[in-house]
């Protein structure tokens, strides 16, 4: 069984919560043209949800190994 943790399924929803992010830090400024005071808590959304994504899927695996 080498190839045991190649195998296990890892179930984080991290890679998703990084295309979301990305997703609102591109679209966050066409989404209210009319309303500009919405782009900016989208973009700080964006970043914060990408920053979260990007912790559960590559941080939180690497403390847990050493």
């Amino acid at each position: 069984m080498a190839h045991n943790q190649h195998n296990k399924s890892r179930r984080s929803g991290g890679f998703a919560l990084i295309i979301l992010g990305a997703l609102l830090l591109m679209l966050a400024p066409n989404i209210h043209p009319t309303n500009p005071e919405l782009a900016v808590p989208a973009l700080f959304g964006g970043i914060v949800i990408g920053s979260i994504g990007f912790y559960l899927r590559f941080i939180r695996n690497r403390e847990k190994k050493t």
